[in-house]
């Protein structure tokens, strides 16, 4: 079974239509990013469903403490900032994706964090 997980601070109390957003801009990005690195894997994971999970997060502190654990499996991430023309300021970290990858290593990363 194959995964992508979505990291969303939860800090800065986004409206559902703007996480949403930048949950999707998450999802492509990391999934433009696998398909340079491993476009076998990114198969894999579309025959399997294309499984994607929404997962809080306190701030953006713990976006880059995920990154570097996910950077220990060699796991593939994708941090999004925000163009800042709505609810936040430019250039702030609203989330976070990692994977697609096997779901058994993404949960070693991920599996004490709440789904939204």
């Amino acid at each position: 079974m194959y995964k992508l997980v979505i990291l969303i601070r939860q800090d800065l109390k986004l409206p559902k239509g703007k996480m949403a957003v930048q949950a999707a801009h998450a999802a492509v990005e990391a999934t433009l990013i696998s398909l340079k690195n491993d476009e076998s894997l990114v198969k894999k994971w579309r025959m399997d469903g294309q499984k994607k999970v929404a997962l809080k997060v306190a701030s953006e502190k713990d976006i880059y403490k995920f990154k570097e654990i996910a950077k220990d499996y060699n796991l593939t991430t994708a941090i999004i900032t925000d163009a800042g023309k709505t609810v936040v300021a430019p250039g702030t970290v609203t989330c976070m994706a990692i994977g697609p990858a096997s779901e058994a290593t993404i949960d070693q990363v991920t599996k004490d964090l709440s789904m939204m």
